[in-house]
């Protein structure tokens, strides 16, 4: 397994500083339980007005091909190449409008980011690994599933077992043996002004625990 932590400037919990999105992908199947389990835990993000803006499609490869099948074909080409070999293919969509008087959500982007989020991390818990995507074609979603009207597809994500990166063709396998980054805290997180850093961050530092 390519394990990948990331070099935190503060102590995180483990399962956060381990996640990453990798490429390669084990030809084994994800225990129905475990998915459950994630899906329960995205269910329970937190959302505006409670109006749990989610819903997602779902796919698993070895239980159903065909149904897999129809996700991978619209996923970018550069995704199908790997995500092919995941267990599971998901698409997280968001209803567009709030219950409650019918008016715009502009909210729902990112109460679906949430519960993406929480699946994730019980993934991770479960040493199940995920890879969300942007690139993937929302109409051909929309026609292959009958997505209606006021809602809109997010994101696609890839879920299964860690595989062996050498298996992944070039330049994929490069990628996925290279550093994980970010940008500093100082650079993203502010006090006063717009682009200051936070007082938090320059006068002590990144708190530890």
């Amino acid at each position: 397994m390519t394990e990948k932590p990331a070099e935190t400037s503060t102590t995180i919990h483990p399962l956060l500083a381990r996640r990453w999105s990798p490429r390669a992908f084990a030809d084994r199947a994800i225990d129905d339980g475990d998915l459950l389990a994630m899906l329960e835990a995205a269910r329970w993000a937190p959302s505006s007005r409670n109006e749990q803006p989610w819903r997602f499609i779902v796919a698993r490869r070895h239980a159903d091909p065909q149904l897999f099948a129809r996700i991978r074909d619209c996923l970018a080409e550069g995704n199908r190449v790997w995500a092919a070999d995941a267990a599971v293919l998901l698409v997280a969509v968001s209803s567009t409008r709030f219950a409650y008087k019918d008016r715009p959500n502009g909210h729902a982007g990112h109460d679906v980011g949430q519960a993406m989020a929480l699946l994730t991390v019980e993934a991770m818990a479960r040493e199940l690994w995920v890879h969300q995507m942007g690139g993937f074609d929302r109409d051909c979603v929309r026609v292959a599933f009958g997505v209606p009207e006021g809602f809109e597809p997010i994101t696609a994500a890839a879920i299964g077992h860690m595989g062996d990166p050498a298996a992944l063709p070039s330049p994929l396998d490069e990628r996925e043996a290279a550093p994980r980054s970010r940008r500093p805290l100082s650079e993203s997180v502010f006090g006063g002004m717009w682009g200051e850093a936070a007082p938090l961050l320059t006068e002590q530092g990144p708190p530890r625990r």
